[in-house]
């Protein structure tokens, strides 16, 4: 770095060079290495925020876009009776007020959108009272056949005669915006193959305004169910370009299912899952739940379940930790009894492990040994008396919790017994195994009382608290809802891979299921309509809803869990 020999001190003579010793020279280098390192930590910070920042955004965008083209739509509309009634009073300062929404909403919308708004405000300016008489005169035919005619694009012009006998004014805001391309005709619509921006945050099927903008959010290769919201691009909203919910009758004849308008809307349906807590767990979490009331998460992984506490969300590590198996060997069920003061834990291991969680330091006060080498998942009735576990030899065994014995074993499955849930009422259990077939078991009289026989191994299943609905997850990648009386059943398609685990919200209104596919997707009851679908970064293996509906917790082959606020 300098000649040998020569060291230059800090003191120099005026007029010559300012120089450094070898050190100093380190030393300098050393703080602008620090420097630079923490100017590149706080880009990286920046750079992430902004980045959350922009997918919050996308998420509004996807979520306000189609609701705000309905406004404008309909003020368009409203604007073209406005501006034909001049002896109307206020009618001028109610027109400039809409002009005024339009004006602001217009900024937020697309470059595609936006030419179309303007040109849907001129042409609603154009409208000629002749035209709109003739359309306000067949509005009362219209309502006296159908509270609701299916719309289709007039873009020919705005003539009475091209409207039909059976439209009425709302024909007219259809036929205001200018058609996009791609309903132009079926051979020129192009679609995306997957519709990626539907697998961020939430994909809400928005209902408002289904049946005034049908003309525009129709999609001629899916049921006029699926054609419930417009999507930023205003190309099909539904997953794949294609119906996913179907109904399976009797005879097996399978058909897309209309859903009812309420399908998406109403009291205790979600809007969507906001995710606001990791939990680094470190290891696979195979099993997780949450305690009631809402405070403790539990992780089950390899070896130990953890215990974190997230009413604190700055909480970064676990409260506790419970050595349940040897170190090698993963959690597969963990379970909390009603008071939320005993853990029941079961795994790679013929041994269930039953804590103490009432005591400053949670400590195992039982365990419980079968002969089966691993349990793979885990039930309590609702009386906190029993305890049921899927063992991996098929059996179902019964404890009893008081006296922590082995009460009787349900025996019927030829493979491993790989999911459980029972009835609020406590009279009925069902379970789903490896050798395709899930079973209903009378726990008064101790039988078995019904087989439903499947294509594929179940993994994963959840009984509706309210209904007779029983939802199944296959390692196919389909979900099946069955009616426990019925034959008829609905199948859902929206996991590209096997469903790992699924959980009924306690209102019963809704249902989540998670699978290899990274996916979390909740469902509405029983017909499968899509609510909202969270991508993670990894196979999604476990998942829990508190008893107040109000969180999610998932866990995952990425060594964490999520927690997910639901917002109504």
């Amino acid at each position: 770095m300098f000649p040998q020999g020569r060291h230059p001190t800090p003191h120099q003579a005026p007029g010559q060079p300012f120089k450094f010793t070898i050190p100093e020279s380190l030393d300098r280098i050393k703080e602008e290495f620090q420097f630079l390192q923490a100017q590149y930590h706080s880009l990286k910070l920046e750079c992430e925020k902004l980045a959350s920042e922009k997918t919050e955004m996308q998420r509004h965008y996807v979520m306000v876009s189609p609701i705000s083209t309905h406004i404008l739509d309909v003020n368009a509309l409203s604007l073209s009776g406005l501006i034909l009634l001049p002896h109307c009073k206020h009618t001028t300062e109610i027109a400039k007020r809409l002009n005024t929404i339009c004006a602001q909403v217009i900024p937020f919308l697309s470059q595609e959108h936006q030419q179309q708004v303007v040109q849907a405000v001129e042409r609603a300016k154009q409208v000629t009272m002749a035209e709109l008489n003739a359309i306000i005169g067949q509005q009362h035919l219209s309502h006296a056949h159908s509270s609701h005619v299916p719309l289709t694009p007039h873009p020919a012009g705005l003539h009475p005669a091209h409207l039909g006998g059976g439209a009425s004014l709302l024909a007219l805001s259809s036929a205001l915006v200018v058609p996009p391309p791609h309903l132009a005709s079926k051979e020129d619509r192009k679609h995306p193959v997957e519709a990626e921006h539907l697998r961020g945050e939430t994909h809400p099927a928005l209902l408002l305004g289904l049946h005034l903008r049908r003309s525009l959010s129709e999609c001629l290769e899916c049921p006029p169910a699926y054609q419930a919201s417009l999507e930023a691009n205003r190309e099909c909203v539904c997953v794949r370009r294609r119906a996913y919910s179907f109904h399976v009758s009797a005879d097996g004849q399978m058909q897309p299912v209309p859903f009812p308008p309420d399908a998406l809307v109403g009291p205790g349906i979600p809007r969507h899952a906001r995710q606001i807590n990791t939990l680094s767990h470190g290891e696979v979490v195979c099993a997780v739940t949450i305690s009631n009331p809402t405070r403790h998460v539990y992780t089950g992984g390899k070896g130990c379940v953890k215990v974190w506490d997230i009413s604190h969300p700055g909480n970064k590590s676990p409260v506790s930790q419970l050595d349940c198996l040897n170190r090698d060997n993963y959690i597969r069920s963990c379970r909390l009894l009603p008071d939320g003061r005993t853990l029941i834990v079961g795994g790679e291991a013929s041994t269930l492990s039953i804590w103490d969680l009432a005591t400053p330091t949670p400590r195992i006060k039982a365990e419980l040994t079968s002969s089966a080498p691993a349990c793979y998942a885990l039930a309590i009735s609702p009386d906190s008396k029993v305890c049921f576990s899927c063992c991996s030899d098929g059996n179902i065994a019964v404890w009893d919790l008081h006296n922590q014995t082995l009460v009787r074993q349900f025996q019927g499955h030829t493979d491993g017994a790989s999911c459980i849930d029972i009835s609020n009422d406590g009279t009925k259990l069902w379970t789903g195994g490896l050798d395709n077939t899930v079973r209903s078991w009378d726990l008064r009289e101790g039988r078995q009382l019904q087989q439903h026989d499947f294509t594929s191994q179940i993994f994963s299943l959840g009984y509706c608290p309210t209904g007779e609905w029983l939802a199944v997850g296959m390692e196919s990648s389909n979900v099946e809802v069955l009616h426990v009386t019925k034959p008829d059943k609905y199948q859902l398609h929206l996991h590209e891979s096997c469903v790992l685990s699924l959980q009924f919200a306690s209102c019963g209104k809704w249902f989540v299921s998670t699978g290899k596919d990274n996916l979390l997707n909740a469902w509405r009851t029983p017909y499968g309509a899509s609510i909202f679908q969270s991508k993670e970064s990894s196979s999604v293996l476990s998942c829990d809803i508190s008893v107040d509906d109000k969180y999610i917790v998932t866990g995952s082959g990425d060594k964490k869990a999520t927690v997910y606020e639901v917002i109504y």
